[in-house]
């Protein structure tokens, strides 16, 4: 009699030893399928062997597992923005800091702290020499990310900053950064050292000359990069301005012509800031989308639809492909071919 109990625990525990089996090869079944959709990703070709541009940009959506969990803030996370260049990435929230993660790694790096109540965006230079910060505390900070100190704080705005986003600067701006750069001396002072007497900020060096911020006080301001001040004030919104988003224009003609004074890191900068700003988009609580020319900021539309609030913007544009990668020997229809050959330009809000 004392062994029955012991009997039925043994012929109960069966059935739930083989569902949880069942379960944990359902779970191994389902990962290898996710880390076999990634390697296919990483190797650029499809079931076929051969290279598919629409289905590889198809698969790129991310599908679950995440990769990384970063967790260490003590409130909400309100915005996230990834380096242009290194496998870093900033994540500010509403507890005030900024904090640096190695998203290849997943590990913590160090936290930025200077404001006083929560950050509501984040913004690289196209270089990513700096970081531009904006906060309720009515501040935008710019951090050196070389030794990751704040070099400047901007104040002008009445309300809580929503965005803020650096404009990809001029051709110009590039070649004369690059160009200083690979220079060993210079007169009357070294080199590398900045030029600029306001923030000790070089835009040759950033890749930009000016940052954009939104605020609740329904205005946009342009800061210029290198003294400090603001360098203009757009007033055409009747609310709460939220989001801003910039259309980039391609020059891919800096590459081949300063690349050969250039250093090996200043390279890959050439390689990843041949951009500068076209236009700009703004939108907020008045449900209206405002878009400017960046460089003379005149508005040349206003665009409506929504019934409330736009709280994103992003302009979406594909160029059509390169000669090159239309001769690689790939049997396409004319149809695709048409489709290929049109330059998709869209601006999306939400």
């Amino acid at each position: 009699s004392s062994t029955t109990p012991l009997l039925e625990k043994k012929w109960t525990a069966v059935p739930r030893l083989q569902r949880k089996v069942l379960e944990l090869e359902r779970a191994v079944s389902t990962n290898a399928s996710y880390h076999a959709h990634r390697s296919s990703i990483n190797s650029g070709t499809v079931s076929n062997g051969n290279s598919n541009e629409g289905d590889g940009n198809r698969r790129m959506i991310p599908r679950p597992p995440a990769v990384h969990d970063l967790r260490g803030h003590s409130a909400v996370v309100t915005s996230v923005e990834v380096h242009p260049l290194y496998t870093i990435a900033v994540s500010g929230s509403e507890d005030g800091t900024i904090k640096v993660w190695d998203h290849e790694s997943g590990e913590y790096f160090r936290t930025l702290k200077g404001h006083t109540n929560s950050i509501h965006g984040l913004s690289f230079t196209p270089t990513g020499s700096h970081l531009a910060s904006a906060s309720s505390d009515l501040s935008v900070k710019i951090w050196d990310f070389n030794t990751y100190t704040c070099v400047r704080t901007l104040r002008g705005h009445d309300h809580t900053i929503s965005s803020v986003l650096f404009l990809p600067g001029p051709l110009s701006l590039f070649a004369s950064g690059l160009s200083s750069a690979g220079n060993d001396t210079s007169e009357g002072s070294s080199a590398g050292e900045p030029t600029s007497s306001g923030t000790g900020i070089d835009s040759s060096l950033t890749g930009s000359q000016f940052l954009v911020s939104a605020s609740r006080d329904t205005t946009v301001k342009f800061w210029d990069v290198e003294t400090g001040f603001c360098d203009a004030t757009i007033s055409d919104h009747t609310d709460w301005v939220r989001c801003l988003a910039v259309r980039p224009e391609s020059n891919s003609t800096l590459a081949s012509s300063t690349t050969s004074s250039t250093t090996a890191a200043n390279e890959e900068a050439v390689a990843t800031s041949t951009t500068t700003a076209s236009l700009l988009a703004t939108a907020g609580n008045d449900r209206a989308i405002m878009v400017y020319d960046a460089e003379s900021r005149k508005k040349i539309c206003e665009l409506r639809g929504h019934d409330h609030v736009v709280e994103t913007l992003a302009f979406l544009t594909c160029a059509p492909p390169s000669k090159s990668s239309k001769d690689s020997g790939t049997k396409i229809t004319s149809e695709e071919r048409r489709r290929k050959d049109e330059i998709r330009d869209y601006l999306a809000s939400g």
